[in-house]
């Protein structure tokens, strides 16, 4: 269905995330340094890239809520870490997406 710039398709509800860059959550919006230990626990926050084309209940497709794009809280422990092209990748369920985090 939906596809980014990367070279992988996500099969029925798995959703490809570009995770969001240690140095970009290790600092709040005013600039203060927070330590690793404050971000041990947090849901983890990325940029959909890649989705797939859903998943089927009773013979028909679920359409996919998140859409690339779309920047997402997704659970911790809820992915599989690839690397494509280099780049460092999570693999998930769309289940495993918490919330999309709206644009300003």
């Amino acid at each position: 269905m939906a596809k980014g710039n990367i070279s992988i398709q996500p099969l029925g509800d798995r959703v490809v995330v570009k995770p969001v860059g240690k140095e970009e959550l290790s600092k709040s919006v005013s600039g203060i340094i927070i330590p690793d230990t404050a971000n041990k626990e947090k849901p983890e926050r990325g940029t959909v890239v890649a989705v797939g084309p859903g998943k089927y209940e009773d013979g028909e497709r679920v359409p996919m809520a998140v859409k690339v794009g779309d920047t997402v809280l997704f659970s911790k422990y809820g992915y599989d870490e690839v690397k494509i092209d280099g780049e460092e990748y999570y693999i998930l369920a769309e289940s495993s997406v918490l919330a999309i985090i709206p644009k300003k």
